[in-house]
């Protein structure tokens, strides 16, 4: 028996997002064409496109589908970085968080090795929540110079909600982009409400396929696109349609969505088991992340005396799957970026672990787990401490 803890990463697809995967599949036409086939498609897209922005809390027009949420970042830095210094050449600053998933921390280091961009971090408390504060204090000793604002609605790692339209409020007319990949479907979002410029959602986090993805964007903004060859999406995105993913992606968020409270529900109470039942089971662990306000799922925790690459080992070969960080980032030996942003040391960082719980998860998986954790972390350290010796 296998049992998926990594939630987080991606989820199960689900399967009315197969069933409407499948069907699209077999329907034969180019978005982009005029005849009856592409026609018909395109007419797919958009009932996708429109399910999707009353979902989210947007306008239909303001739904631009990518290939990623990586994708969806990229086009949100660079373009409003782009918009920005062709409007004033002062304007190059961008401002994110220190514990930002590298979909976002990355461009921006391109931005600023290749196009003289400078980059200010919002630190982090020990609570795991930006610090307000520095951001209002930044705002008002640099806010002409910045070009566009970018905080994730939910940190991957810790679960925690951020304060976005708190951060919209202080931002003036400094656009703000969000990265609610890891919330959208999970908690409320409305893109209307927060009053952000533009977000970030992707469907295989809510049971949807891999490769589709959104940026929402708001009406009457033209950003400098990253790819170019048909302007498919309001000629800020090039690429032929990938209309079965679109249409997939469509019938797992009306389902996430429309379960949101219930499945909320069911899967805080597995984690608040878990946390509950791991502190008898293994008293020394430190959970890192907070309770609320968070995402329902995600337990950050770290293991005296372990280092987590041995630990993921050991848990997969008793057919435990989780991870120590974000999946974009797996197989790099360092530590966790967000753990270090919040103030534990590299050691601390690289004994921890994220474990993310799903719908599709059970009381009973989550007993196994504590079950078999003792023996997993005790091998752990034996592991360190031969390494040690060496």
């Amino acid at each position: 028996m296998t049992i998926y803890l990594d939630h987080a990463a991606t989820a199960p697809i689900n399967d009315l997002a197969i069933d409407a995967v499948a069907k699209a599949m077999k329907n034969l036409g180019n978005a982009s064409s005029v005849h009856n086939h592409g026609r018909a498609i395109r007419k797919d897209v958009e009932d996708a496109r429109h399910a999707i922005s009353e979902l989210v809390g947007s306008a239909a027009s303001e739904v631009i589908f990518t290939g990623s949420g990586t994708e969806a970042n990229n086009l949100a830095i660079k373009g409003f970085y782009w918009k920005a210094i062709a409007g004033d050449p002062r304007r190059k600053v961008i401002v994110t968080s220190a514990f930002e998933h590298h979909a976002i921390l990355d461009p921006i280091e391109w931005l600023v090795a290749h196009e003289g961009a400078e980059q200010i971090l919002i630190p982090i408390t020990k609570t795991g929540f930006i610090d307000l504060e520095f951001l209002a204090d930044l705002l008002a000793k640099r806010g002409s110079e910045i070009a566009v604002i970018s905080v994730m609605h939910s940190n991957n790692e810790l679960g925690t909600l951020q304060p976005i339209a708190e951060i919209v409020k202080l931002a003036g007319d400094i656009p703000v982009h969000t990265d609610a990949v890891q919330s959208f479907g999970k908690v409320s979002f409305d893109f209307a409400k927060l009053g952000v410029t533009a977000a970030t959602i992707s469907a295989h986090k809510v049971g949807g396929p891999l490769g589709v993805a959104a940026l929402v964007l708001q009406r009457g903004i033209d950003l400098v696109p990253i790819l170019h060859g048909g302007g498919q999406e309001r000629e800020i995105r090039s690429g032929t349609l990938n209309a079965p993913a679109i249409v997939g992606f469509a019938a797992a968020a009306i389902h996430a969505v429309d379960n949101c409270n219930s499945n909320f529900a069911k899967v805080r109470e597995l984690r608040d088991y878990f946390i509950a039942e791991l502190k008898k089971s293994v008293p020394d662990c430190v959970i890192n992340s907070a309770s609320d306000p968070a995402l329902p799922g995600i337990v950050n925790v770290t293991f005296p005396g372990t280092e987590n690459d041995a630990m993921l080992l050991l848990l997969d070969s008793e057919g435990i799957s989780c991870s120590a960080g974000s999946a974009c980032s797996a197989g790099v030996p360092r530590p966790s970026h967000v753990l270090v942003a919040m103030g534990l040391s590299e050691e601390t960082a690289d004994a921890s672990l994220r474990i993310s719980i799903g719908v599709t998860n059970t009381k009973a998986e989550i007993d196994q787990v504590i079950n078999i954790l003792p023996n997993v972390i005790e091998r752990a350290r034996k592991a360190l401490e031969v390494s040690k010796l060496a």
